[in-house]
């Protein structure tokens, strides 16, 4: 359990510094690579050239001209969705990525997408070894770089809420139609929930103890709502019944 909404946030503003410096990086290197592209060009596609351009003399040329105007903003588009969908992933699995260190989770998701952005061509260009070695390496260090601000900006949009039970046996606790007894949870900033006590048939619901951040609608009833500003934690009191 995580925030999904939290996930797609952290990775709007880290997807935009991930994709756009990689069509940055694609730019500048099929302009200083140009005499080995317009090769692989005319080797692969100069029917196609040609025919985008009307002649053979200026097709590759005009090819090339397409690569940058069409392609790597086609690209970095298509891959910027990419890189949102699976930053919704990242935070609606957080809590439950192996990883405790936000910075760590993200890294490992970093390294998901990119290795899914190298598999279906939308990390860069490999049309020699030169490119191949200058893409692989800028794909790396620039993934590493955009799992730690992934999760560096997920920890900032999100609260960490420890919850209990002060009888596991006798009370559960449910956030949102899931149970998050004895566990700790990240939730969206400024956020609201729905909580809910599941009490055994031999058992009474007191009160909810909510610290730090955290806001309850009412916390005499065994079903409220919960609003999340800030770091806490919650415990449900359960007492015999009478």
């Amino acid at each position: 359990m995580g925030s999904f909404f939290a996930g797609i946030k952290a990775g709007t503003l880290s997807g935009i510094v991930y994709v756009g410096g990689m069509a940055v990086f694609n730019v500048v290197l099929l302009y200083a690579d140009k005499p080995a592209f317009m090769n692989w060009l005319n080797n692969n596609f100069s029917l196609a050239c040609a025919s985008a351009a009307g002649n053979s003399t200026s097709g590759v040329e005009t090819c090339f001209q397409l690569m940058l105007s069409v392609t790597v903003p086609l690209y970095a588009f298509i891959a910027f969705f990419i890189v949102l969908i699976y930053a919704g992933l990242f935070g609606m699995f957080y809590d439950s990525l192996p990883a405790k260190a936000p910075t760590w989770k993200g890294e490992t998701f970093g390294a998901i997408i990119g290795v899914n952005l190298i598999f279906f061509g939308f990390a860069g260009f490999y049309f020699d070894s030169t490119s191949a070695t200058a893409t692989s390496a800028f794909v790396v260090v620039w993934t590493i770089f955009f799992g730690y601000v992934l999760g560096r900006l997920y920890k900032r949009y999100t609260r960490v809420i420890e919850i209990s039970s002060q009888d596991e046996e006798l009370l559960r606790v449910f956030i949102d139609g899931r149970d998050c007894t004895g566990k700790a949870r990240t939730f969206a900033t400024t956020s609201t929930h729905k909580l809910r006590a599941e009490v055994a048939d031999d058992a009474s619901f007191k009160e909810w103890e909510a610290t730090g951040g955290l806001t309850l609608e009412d916390n005499r009833s065994f079903e409220t709502s919960m609003e999340v500003n800030g770091d806490g934690a919650l415990k449900g009191k359960v007492g015999a019944k009478y």
